[in-house]
């Protein structure tokens, strides 16, 4: 689907028969097409990709760049086979970059990280094995590969037609980047912002001291720009940049009252805190004991994210004992 004159998206489907897509965006230009981002290496993906590539004006030997907008599954599994088949070269913020290994190829000290910080954060022994390995799976989707050119805030990505500019947004992946073309006014925003979800913003070993702050920082940043169209990874294009900040600001504020309502009655870990707190808001509301795995894992991660940026503002206090990390008011 051509988005505006010279930018066109394709919707790369998610495998294994999950009911989702990445949005994948070819910007042409007259020293070759950019692909942002890429979806997963798996068959569905890349059929979908090929499908798309293949009439007059788009073919997959005119893409000369990859530019990744973060290194999670969804967006730069399918990056390095699309490199073999037309001889792209990837790009990335160099942050993302110093990711890859402890990631996708030497990650069992990343297992073991993950593990004893969601162990320390309360979750149960029971739990750990399930949600430490909860994420393992998507794995199989990924091809790891160095990026050709590593990027920083701002830089500009040119292909003859179209003068892109880095722009560097901590916070769903500490090296996350969005992109803005100032002539059209259009913001490719990866998972940065989305139309009708708020993207996941997580501790663990990989994402800062504090992504929530590095997020929200982010995101005020961003109101500066003018825009008028979003280009996000998942869901629709949309406009009202600043009204759509508004209500992901307001979404965060509303967590952390929720997490210091459940601290008004005395110490407690993450995980208990998490338990307490209504999840999928946007679902109508999901109760911590009935999600999946793989979402009770983001819940306490999101909610440690959530302490780490109260306790930067003072209003909560942390205790580490020998056995767990424990949150307690200020107020």
């Amino acid at each position: 689907m051509e988005i505006i004159a010279g930018v066109h998206q394709i919707k790369v489907p998610f495998p294994k028969g999950i009911p989702e897509h990445t949005n994948v965006y070819v910007v042409e230009g007259s020293e070759g097409n950019i692909l942002i981002d890429s979806g997963w290496d798996s068959t569905e993906s890349l059929w979908a990709l090929r499908e798309g590539l293949t009439n007059d004006r788009l073919k997959l030997r005119d893409i000369k760049k990859i530019v990744i907008t973060h290194i999670h599954p969804d967006h730069y599994g399918l990056a390095s086979k699309i490199k073999q088949l037309c001889g792209a070269k990837i790009a990335m913020h160099r942050i993302e970059a110093e990711l890859i290994n402890s990631r996708y190829k030497d990650f069992d000290r990343l297992l073991k990280e993950t593990e004893e910080e969601l162990r320390r954060n309360g979750v149960p022994q029971a739990e750990l094995p399930q949600l430490k390995d909860a994420s393992l799976w998507m794995n199989q989707f990924v091809t790891p590969d160095s990026p050709d050119v590593t990027l920083d805030s701002g830089d500009i990505i040119s292909n003859g037609s179209f003068e892109i500019e880095v722009l560097w947004t901590p916070g769903h992946s500490p090296g996350h980047i969005c992109l803005y073309e100032p002539t059209k006014k259009l913001l490719f925003s990866g998972d940065h912002i989305l139309y009708d979800t708020t993207p996941h913003i997580g501790f663990h070993p990989q994402s800062g001291d504090n992504p929530l702050g590095d997020y929200i920082s982010s995101l005020e940043k961003l109101k500066r720009r003018s825009v008028n169209f979003i280009l996000p990874g998942h869901g629709p294009a949309f406009n009202g940049l600043k009204l759509r900040i508004g209500g992901i600001l307001y979404h965060h504020e509303q967590r952390k009252r929720n997490i210091m309502n459940a601290l008004s009655d005395g110490l407690k870990t993450a995980y208990q805190i998490a338990e307490g707190i209504p999840w999928m808001p946007d679902q109508g509301g999901v109760a911590f004991r009935d999600l999946a795995s793989w979402d009770r894992r983001l819940a306490v991660m999101e909610t440690i994210a959530h302490l780490k940026l109260l306790a930067a503002e003072d209003k909560v206090g942390n205790i580490d004992t020998d056995s767990a990390s424990l949150y307690l008011r200020k107020d």
